[in-house]
């Protein structure tokens, strides 16, 4: 309301509550020491004085998918997959499915616990959280990760050939349901008020850090880009800001939007979320009908003197909360920041403040800014990949 947008309001959004009290883990033998570790999202509890048994190692969740069943009975599963490093984060995809799957597969091996190599591309001993699931009918075990520093010395000694027990301490709690709401904020548009550019990012964050990069970075930058595309006067299309709830466990705030505004998404005329911290913009694409492949070149043009690469494949995924709207053909776009450093800290204790860089912060607001204001003025509205019958 203070930086001026025409409407703001909220809309509910449940989301399955869960509280992190206290985490712990250490080498037992053969030579003891602390491990950096963290619960991932969802973890049951261990007992009062943790669980203690000996390690088994896989490489990855797929080695350990098609080893032998009750493999790892009465130990605790490692899994011990090292993520690449990548300005387009690609190799987020294949390392978070240890995260998300991990525990159910190592406890349908036999195991009493489950443990694995930070989704990160750290150097540094902070552990990296994020969501896990279970699954139904299969026993519920701890689910948990360690530092890279830590999973490095665990495999030394597993590679060791002699046996590897650790303790792992995890006190966490399910508190059913909760709500949280999304906040939106719009500037109407004077000829096409009920079309509109959506940009936004989302509002919570991991506990561990304080969600300056993952995704406070991207709340501010695309308000300020908004406030930024009206400074001249009032768009032609309406341009709405969505800060999404409880993106982190299983983008809550996104599918209760995608339900409130069914009727209207077809009226989204261009959408972009910015959920990858805050280096600069590299690259630019769209994921829209060929007809509209005109205008997005010429959006594509005013961003190369912000140092913004025109990708032209016409096959953006855009942001996580998104995904819920793509099946309503929206007109996708994604602004690809340089995600080279990231994982060094998403998801961490060291996801604070002081990894923004300013001047990095204003490329992202002025080249949201263009793809903005250009979206919401064109000539003709942009469509989505299949056209509506």
């Amino acid at each position: 309301k203070t930086m001026g947008f025409d409407k703001v309001w909220i809309e509910p959004a449940t989301f399955p509550k869960w509280i992190r009290y206290s985490e712990s883990a250490a080498i037992v033998s053969p030579a003891p020491q602390r491990l950096h570790i963290t619960a991932l999202g969802n973890s049951i509890s261990t007992p009062k004085d943790g669980i203690q048994a000996q390690v088994i190692e896989f490489k990855t969740l797929a080695e350990l998918e098609n080893a032998p069943k009750n493999v790892a009975k009465g130990k605790i599963v490692f899994i011990n997959y090292r993520m690449n490093r990548d300005r387009d984060g690609n190799g987020y995809g294949p390392a978070v499915q240890a995260r998300s799957r991990g525990a159910v597969v190592a406890a349908q091996k036999g195991a009493v616990g489950y443990v694995m190599r930070s989704v990160s591309t750290a150097y540094h001993r902070f552990a990296h959280t994020g969501g896990s699931h279970y699954k139904d009918g299969v026993t519920k075990i701890v689910a948990s990760a360690i530092s890279n520093a830590d999973a490095d010395q665990l495999h030394r000694l597993v590679a060791l050939g002699k046996p590897v027990t650790i303790n792992i301490n995890v006190q966490a709690k399910s508190m059913g349901e909760g709500t949280s709401y999304n906040v939106i904020a719009e500037f109407t548009g004077k000829e096409f008020p009920d079309q509109h550019v959506l940009i936004g990012g989302h509002l919570d964050s991991w506990d561990l850090g304080t969600g300056a990069l993952d995704d406070g970075a991207g709340v501010a930058l695309t308000m300020a880009a908004a406030k930024l595309a009206v400074s001249k006067g009032k768009p032609k299309r309406s341009i709405r800001v969505v800060l999404f709830a409880a993106e982190e466990f299983g983008l809550w705030g996104a599918k209760a939007y995608v339900k409130a505004n069914e009727q209207s998404l077809s009226n989204i005329v261009a959408a972009a979320e910015s959920d990858f911290g805050a280096d600069k913009i590299w690259a630019f694409d769209s994921n829209v009908h060929a007809s509209s492949l005109p205008l997005v070149s010429d959006i594509a043009a005013m961003m190369k003197s912000l140092g913004v690469e025109f990708l032209a494949k016409n096959s953006a995924r855009s942001g996580p909360d998104l995904i819920p709207f793509r099946k309503f053909n929206i007109p996708a776009f994604a602004l690809s920041q340089d995600g080279s450093d990231y994982f060094d800290y998403h998801h961490t204790a060291d996801d604070t403040l002081d990894k923004i860089n300013p001047e990095k912060l204003r490329q992202n607001v002025a080249t949201y800014a263009v793809f903005t204001f250009m979206a919401a003025n064109a000539k003709t509205r942009i469509l989505g990949k299949k056209l509506a019958k």
